[in-house]
């Protein structure tokens, strides 16, 4: 059914909010304060979800998509709204989630926390497939709501270096005997290295070797091969060679890191994010401090930089471990330990087990820590500062923490992690008392 929709708003994942019949449409593409034309894809019993066909009135917001692939790909989905109106949007959709599911307010809303806007995904997952019918491989990422892989000659969120490599990969893997036997490709740009771990089904053979190999020299990369889980990725060529890391100039830290380990894709953003996050733990000689899902110690090594003693706890082992290897690499052993714990089965006897803890950081993942907030008890930290990839479950968690636990909404807002996605990422500060 093709209708005519005035836009009011955007949803969480950035379609345009109408109406019809008194009914909700949600439109993918369309901006607020447009008049769209569009076709209703999906009837659900309390809402529509609808395809633009093209917009009748313009709003305030839309601009011209830098990005030829915008609309297929899959990697961005709000090119078509300027920078300001994309901050905005998260902006609201953290203060939306705080109010209606966590029922609280934060005192304080910060600005948010920006870098650049282009070639900033220093991480990425690109997917690779030979086409048989078109005679050739595709590297990329998946078109919108599909498992095809875009059909992409360069990526503007993909730094330079690795933009331009899209090409040449496509030649490589077309040249392999392993074409239909290389799924994907994970880069992992560093300071100074950049790595490409290919995903073999197969072993490749001496010829495709050599191939990678000189791709490798030419290019100026490292190629790992992965053949099972990320645990398995190994080195292929060079076999020696530098390391990955990162640095937090602000702390004199380095991170060393492997290429399938976790870390933020966007390095300038967490270079504010660690220096706004220490500044509100405010650490100090004498003060003794959690990190928890500290990771590889992206915030335990700047918190125990700055004075505190930190405990960082983590549910994988393999990052505990580089944790405790990056303590040492920046020598800070004495002023830090890691443990492993699954911290979603917390209890108040775990929390206790771990002794007096000043102030908590916590970054989850997206399920939240609401095991670890529901079992703090009477002798909890005086501050947390919450670090979320999620408004829905920061929002979970700040209740508990305001309407049961006794703590203070002092600041929240979001950060710009992944530019040109509805993807939101925030920060809160709670204060206890």
């Amino acid at each position: 059914m093709e209708v005519e929709l005035q836009i009011e708003g955007l949803d969480h994942e950035a379609h345009g909010i109408g109406r019809y019949e008194g009914k909700v449409v949600f439109v993918a593409g369309a901006l607020p304060g447009e008049t769209v034309q569009a076709t209703i894809m999906r009837r659900k019993s309390h809402f529509d979800q609808a395809e633009m066909t093209a917009v009748v009135l313009p709003g305030p917001s839309r601009t011209l998509p830098r990005c030829p692939h915008f609309g297929r790909c899959g990697g961005c989905n709000m090119q078509h709204a300027d920078p300001a109106a994309q901050i905005a949007f998260k902006q609201r959709i953290l203060e939306d989630n705080l109010a209606r599911i966590g029922k609280v307010r934060p005192e304080v809303l910060w600005s948010p926390l920006q870098g650049p806007a282009w070639g900033y995904r220093q991480r990425a997952r690109l997917s690779v497939r030979w086409v048989a019918k078109k005679g050739r491989v595709l590297v990329g990422f998946h078109e919108k709501h599909s498992s095809f892989v875009a059909d992409m000659d360069s990526c503007d969120i993909l730094p330079p270096q690795v933009s331009r490599l899209l090409i040449p990969l496509r030649n490589l893997v077309a040249s392999l005997s392993i074409k239909e036997r290389l799924p994907q490709i994970e880069v992992a740009q560093g300071q100074d290295v950049l790595v490409l771990v290919m995903r073999i089904l197969e072993t490749p053979n001496a010829e495709d070797a050599a191939l990678m190999r000189a791709f490798a020299e030419h290019h100026d990369v490292q190629i790992w091969w992965q053949t099972k889980g990320p645990d398995s990725a190994r080195p292929f060529h060079p076999e020696q060679a530098a390391r990955l890391t990162y640095r937090l100039d602000e702390f004199s830290v380095e991170m060393p890191f492997g290429p399938t380990e976790f870390t933020q894709v966007n390095g300038a953003v967490n270079r504010v994010l660690v220096g706004k996050a220490v500044r509100l733990m405010d650490p100090r000689p004498g003060e003794r401090m959690a990190d928890l899902f500290c990771g590889l110690g992206n915030f335990a090594l700047p918190l125990a930089r700055s004075g505190a003693q930190v405990l960082g706890i983590e549910g994988s082992q393999a990052l505990v471990l580089r944790a405790r290897e990056n303590a040492a690499h920046n020598g800070l052993q004495a002023m830090t330990e890691f443990r492993v714990a699954n911290l979603f089965e917390c209890t108040e006897q775990t929390v206790a087990s771990w002794g007096r803890l000043d102030k908590w950081l916590v970054d989850p993942p997206r399920d939240g820590a609401v095991e670890l907030v529901k079992s703090i008890g009477g002798e909890g930290p005086q501050r947390i500062v919450y670090v979320s990839c999620s408004p829905a479950t920061l929002a979970r968690d700040a209740a508990i923490l305001v309407h049961q636990k006794g703590y203070r909404l002092m600041g929240a807002g979001v950060l710009n992690m992944f530019p040109h996605t509805a993807h939101v990422e925030s920060l809160a500060w709670f204060e206890r008392g």
